[in-house]
């Protein structure tokens, strides 16, 4: 019994490890995106398992399964190893400035939570420049009012669909647009924000919908709002940041070609995995909300934040701007720009 059952993980594993790399937009594929970290550390428990467990013979099989385990491992292992203090930094560590830097708290508050109060003491605990929540409505709207005084420039779209999203800025907003770049009823914000320097720097603010069964059971249209974004960026001679729930985790193949296509930085690379979702659920955890910064900003602060009661915990990031180019961006060749373009069209279009 014991050998039947060591087969069946370790095939399971072995297929929950390798599937992701299958490019369909389906839910029950892009699912197995998000624990890595967890897959990586049952693999290993079961490496253990095939090599101390004396009820099971070693022979051949046995061996086989260990190599097919150690495999998986070390494809696991590549996957993982950017996201942690030991892999290579994107983006130089920097002393902040308030002239030229901005410092932000994103954090997906989850529509049904009522505990506004934790939100209110986070935000003027950490003091930051701009605010940006989503899954806000009504509700949430009033709940956060307390703190419209110390940020006198708002962007409120309070929905009852768990796109709401809430901006509050004290600094200055000198364009501003509200996006709907995929869907007509999920928000994206597109703003030129002025610093204290003068500098003007673009943020792009966006909460795409996540592949789940019953909602969305693809991914196409969450792949091509993010891509939308990247391209975006890319074409904007301005310093950007992209920020929100993406509802991708950092190392998945769309986060990657994002990435790519956009030639923007992952302040998560080098440092660690930062981990915000899930809150109520300590052992599966992994980054879905995320700030990405062009090659113009360096970083000087990076933190997940205390609980506020929701399903996330906030993240915040303090970038600056700076003369020296040393951030280290990725670029996409023939083929990568020509499946963002596809992705795109496919959103766009709802064709599979």
């Amino acid at each position: 019994m014991v050998y039947i059952l060591l087969r069946l993980f370790s095939a399971f594993f072995l297929f929950a490890t390798f599937f992701p790399v299958v490019k369909l937009d389906y839910w029950w594929v892009r699912v197995f995106d998000y624990p890595r970290l967890q897959k990586l550390v049952i693999l290993i428990a079961l490496i253990c398992c095939w090599l101390f467990d004396v009820s099971i013979e070693a022979n051949l099989e046995s061996y086989l399964w260990v190599s097919a385990l150690a495999i998986a491992s070390i494809y696991l292992i590549t996957k993982v190893w950017p996201f942690t203090p030991l892999g290579k930094k994107m983006i130089d560590t920097v002393p902040y400035s308030d002239e030229e830097g901005i410092h932000i708290l994103v954090g997906n508050v989850y529509q049904y939570n009522d505990k506004y109060g934790k939100a209110v003491a986070l935000a003027k605990a950490i003091n930051p420049d701009l605010i940006f929540f989503v899954e806000t409505d009504k509700a949430w709207e009033k709940g956060l009012s307390e703190i419209e005084k110390q940020y006198p420039t708002q962007i409120k779209i309070p929905l009852d669909n768990t796109y709401g999203l809430l901006l509050y800025s004290r600094m200055e907003i000198v364009r501003q647009e509200v996006n709907y770049l995929v869907d007509d009823e999920i928000p994206s914000l597109e703003i030129d924000v002025k610093l204290r320097n003068g500098e003007i720097i673009t943020i792009y603010a966006i909460h795409p919908t996540p592949p789940v069964p019953g909602e969305n059971t693809e991914s196409t249209e969450r792949d091509a709002e993010i891509l939308i974004v990247g391209k975006k960026a890319k074409n904007n001679p301005k310093p950007s940041l992209v920020i929100g729930d993406l509802n991708d985790v950092a190392w998945s193949y769309t986060t990657e070609l994002f990435l790519k296509n956009s030639e923007m930085a992952d302040p998560r690379r080098g440092r660690g995995l930062f981990n915000t979702f899930h809150a109520k659920v300590p052992l599966f955890r992994w980054p879905l909300d995320h700030i990405f910064l062009s090659k113009h900003f360096g970083l000087a602060a990076l933190k997940v934040e205390k609980d506020i009661g929701s399903d996330h915990f906030p993240i915040s990031l303090k970038a600056v701007l700076t003369k020296s180019d040393t951030t280290e961006t990725m670029r996409a060749n023939g083929e990568e720009k020509k499946e963002a373009h596809e992705k795109i069209n496919r959103g766009l279009s709802g064709i599979e």
